[in-house]
């Protein structure tokens, strides 16, 4: 049996970028989309369908262009993309909004494998440092006096679901951080399978 395989390398320049990078936002605060690759920055929400707040705000920019919504509401959770054309599909960015007291700061974009990472637990109330508490599926991981936990040399085995806590304010949502391999590429490969007459060929 012979596998032949055709190895073509895809780059997909169509990429969505929020700021600031983070999953959680509370209720009413701002977020800029970056829509790299295209011209006019046409954001789309997974129910809400596409952003009409984008055909005000939007900006061109070096890479492509950007568009603003300057209050978000719990309503607006969930996953964000756009489409660019020809049938492709940007990257999908997934947002938290809520009214609660708590949110934690995690990059809501993928991040490099070996960098260190800081999550920081913010209470809505005040702007000064407090401790909290850092879990990771639920399991706590880490008590900080100053709310910021970091991840030194960030690995797959950091990946998952990470929340926090502070006494007397409450708790965040979950969100997930998501950590992609230093040579990560995207690929497509196209196999074709040769079976002999007497091979015993599974494919």
């Amino acid at each position: 049996m012979m596998l032949l395989c055709e190895h073509e390398q895809k780059v997909n320049a169509a990429s969505l970028r929020i700021d600031p990078n983070r999953a959680q936002f509370f209720e009413y605060e701002s977020v800029t989309f970056y829509c790299e690759g295209v011209s006019y920055c046409e954001v789309v929400h997974e129910s809400k369908g596409k952003i009409s707040s984008c055909n005000n705000t939007n900006k061109r920019t070096s890479t492509g262009s950007s568009c603003t919504v300057t209050n978000v509401y719990t309503d607006e959770s969930g996953k964000y993309w756009f489409d660019a054309g020809s049938g492709e599909r940007s990257n999908i960015v997934n947002i938290v909004v809520t009214t609660g007291s708590v949110i934690l700061e995690i990059p809501a974009l993928p991040v490099m494998e070996g960098e260190a990472v800081t999550l920081t637990c913010r209470n809505k109330t005040t702007s000064s440092q407090t401790s909290a508490h850092f879990y990771h599926y639920g399991r706590l991981i880490s008590n900080s006096s100053t709310g910021n936990m970091i991840i030194h040399n960030v690995s797959k085995f950091d990946e998952g679901l990470y929340k926090c806590s502070i006494s007397g304010a409450g708790e965040s949502a979950e969100s997930r951080l998501m950590v992609k391999g230093e040579t990560q590429k995207d690929f497509q490969i196209e196999c074709i399978h040769t079976c002999g007459i007497n091979d015993n060929c599974t494919i």
